[in-house]
């Protein structure tokens, strides 16, 4: 089932994208800036956002109520946020690949001959990032449910998009200042801002108001995504660092050349000593790093027992996060499904655990 509503999403996505085509004529302003956003929007991915908010649509829905074309057009809101999201993040970050392509403002550089390029690029993907933010709500608006839980769920992904944008303000700051000012509860500040919020908290409550779902489900929905989406944030870390280019579809040294202050990295600099630490501080504050220079990081953060922690971290999250799922009202079927769709996720942690000789079982 979990794959048959990701083609139906993917084909939302395709369709809804054809309808903007027609009403907004993107293709007539630049072909260029149509076909950038039709294919960064239709990239594979996971489709983990609108596959929540419509498997917690339906898991409070009545059992005999299928989802229309409208809903299923309606739940691309929150991928269309996720790709605003990310194109302006990449930005933020320089990244040069996205899912294993050029990012969008290296898509846009070739838009024209000019004599910046670069600049032209990010310039133009700024613009494209906030035409997709638009569709995002324009998506949303297309449910057809009952107008005061439309108006109150449209409120709170409107809200979820101010805060991943705080989240981002919050990471940027952090990009800058000295990693011994940096506590642990900023590090989860960020996390629960940044990527829980949206990625996990926001579809799932956005899918339970439109249904209808009583307010104490809700704030059970809102704690167990944030928990999930810790977890999923602090595996992101890991696998950042300790998975291969391939995997993670960007530069492996991409995040420790944006000297990110991760649970991994906050931890390991408040345990190591001496010559360690030394040795760690003069890597992490290089602004290029090699791949030398990676390979001796992940020794240290092994040897401050920093993955083992961060490891740990992933478990009690998704320990806590089970418990609460175990206790929804929801339809069974979907609790389930919503289950199998998020604990999968973290088989990655675990992978990466056992290459690295430690024996913690994830989930």
């Amino acid at each position: 089932m979990l794959n048959q509503l990701r083609k139906e999403i993917d084909t939302s996505i395709a369709t809804f994208l054809t309808q903007i085509k027609k009403e907004y004529r993107l293709h007539l302003i630049n072909p260029i800036l149509y076909e950038s956003i039709l294919e960064f929007s239709l990239r594979p991915g996971k489709r983990i956002r609108p596959l929540l908010l419509l498997l917690s649509y339906l898991g409070y829905a009545p059992l005999n109520k299928k989802p229309n074309r409208a809903v299923y057009n309606a739940s691309t809101c929150i991928e269309f946020l996720h790709n605003f999201m990310l194109i302006h993040d990449d930005i933020i970050d320089r990244s040069d690949l996205r899912r294993g392509k050029p990012t969008m403002h290296r898509v846009l550089r070739k838009t024209i001959p000019c004599v910046d390029q670069d600049k032209l690029g990010i310039d133009l993907a700024i613009i494209a990032g906030d035409i997709v933010y638009a569709l995002a709500i324009d998506a949303f608006l297309s449910i057809n449910e009952e107008p005061r839980r439309k108006e109150q769920a449209l409120k709170y992904f409107i809200q979820t998009a101010a805060f991943t944008a705080m989240g981002e303000f919050i990471d940027t700051v952090q990009g800058v200042n000295q990693l011994k000012n940096i506590r642990e509860k900023d590090v989860f500040l960020n996390y629960s801002l940044k990527t829980a919020r949206y990625t996990f908290d926001c579809p799932l409550v956005t899918g339970a108001i439109l249904s209808g779902a009583r307010k104490s489900e809700i704030r059970k929905l809102s704690q167990f995504g944030l928990l999930i989406g810790q977890a999923f944030q602090i595996q992101d870390d890991i696998i950042g660092l300790f998975e291969t280019e391939k995997k993670i579809g960007k530069s492996i040294l991409s995040d420790l050349d944006e000297k990110k202050k991760t649970l991994l990295i906050v931890h390991a600099a408040r345990t190591l000593k001496g010559k360690k630490y030394s040795t760690f501080l003069k890597i992490f504050n290089k602004p290029k790093k090699t791949l030398k220079d990676l390979e001796t990081i992940k020794t240290l953060l092994i040897e401050a027992r920093s993955l083992n922690y961060a490891f740990m971290a992933v478990k009690s999250r998704i320990k806590e996060a089970d418990k609460i799922l175990r206790s929804l009202s929801m339809h069974t079927s979907y609790r389930t499904l919503i289950g199998e769709s998020l604990f999968t996720l973290f088989q990655q942690s675990q992978h990466v655990a056992e290459k690295n000789g430690l024996t913690i079982k994830i989930s």
